[in-house]
């Protein structure tokens, strides 16, 4: 195979890969809570310095691979998650919370399946229903500090307020009602963010390794936290990736013409 294709080829994915990621950050920028993502790749160099440690690959498995065993271009790499903070909006919805710093809402998600999992999410925009139980706008019940804690998404965690009376709620999280306090909004934080993994758009699962810790963020009423996307950069990023992509093509291209004449006139002689 001639490498300069291969390496004008894994170029292109590797650009195509990017696209995908800057456009689904621009799909979220209004999206409550939402994280962006970036996407990685390896150039040669670092590919070859992990490969040659690399004894799994041999039939044997104690030789590590030689160079020459590696093509040459762009590998990708993974898709990380920018965790920083997006800004605040008020919106003075009495259950519209927002968090001030590292920490997440604790939920009790339903799946098709009817299945009920623990789930984490940004996005504070909660509602009431008619009984009472404080709910996220998909429908699925938040749940309090204490099942927040341990974990555990069943009903004895649900929050059930009184539908007939107002509530406030201060920056612990602690909701209050006619003057006396009935339940604590669930907040908890994780030890390791590597062991987040995206559930649709919003929300996150804990991996295995990963620990539910207590988190110390101010819990904010009446406003929501934006997505953190930066849309100008996102959009600059993507004329850098097409004319990144343009290049490789017109790399294949040229190559395509030199192999045509190799082949058709050079081939003659």
């Amino acid at each position: 195979m001639v490498k300069g294709l291969y390496t004008a080829y894994t170029g292109m994915i590797n650009q195509m890969k990017r696209l995908d990621t800057m456009t689904n950050n621009l799909a979220n920028a209004d999206t409550n809570g939402y994280k962006s993502e970036f996407a990685t790749s390896q150039s040669f160099d670092d590919v070859f310095s992990y490969k040659v440690k690399d004894l799994t690959e041999s039939p044997r498995g104690y030789t590590p691979s030689y160079e020459g065993d590696i093509t040459l271009g762009v590998k990708i790499g993974e898709t990380y998650t920018d965790y920083s903070q997006g800004s605040l909006n008020e919106t003075g919805n009495t259950f519209d919370l927002a968090l001030g710093s590292q920490g997440f809402f604790a939920i009790s998600f339903t799946n098709t399946a009817g299945e009920t999992q623990f789930k984490l999410t940004r996005d504070g925009a909660f509602t009431m229903d008619a009984e009472g139980y404080l709910r996220t706008k998909d429908g699925d019940y938040v749940l309090n500090q204490q099942a927040a804690l341990s974990g555990n998404a069943s009903a004895a965690g649900y929050i059930r307020l009184d539908p007939n009376a107002a509530a406030t709620i201060d920056r612990s999280g602690n909701i209050w009602q006619n003057d006396q306090y009935v339940g604590t909004i669930g907040v908890i934080d994780v030890d390791n963010y590597d062991t987040l993994e995206k559930y649709g758009e919003n929300m996150y699962e804990i991996v295995d390794g990963g620990n539910i810790i207590d988190s110390d963020s101010a819990v904010y009423q009446g406003y929501l936290e934006m997505s953190n996307v930066q849309v100008v950069n996102n959009m600059v990023d993507m004329i850098v990736i097409q004319r990144a992509y343009e290049s490789n093509q017109k790399l294949i291209t040229t190559i395509d013409s030199m192999l045509q004449i190799s082949s058709g006139q050079l081939g003659k002689v």
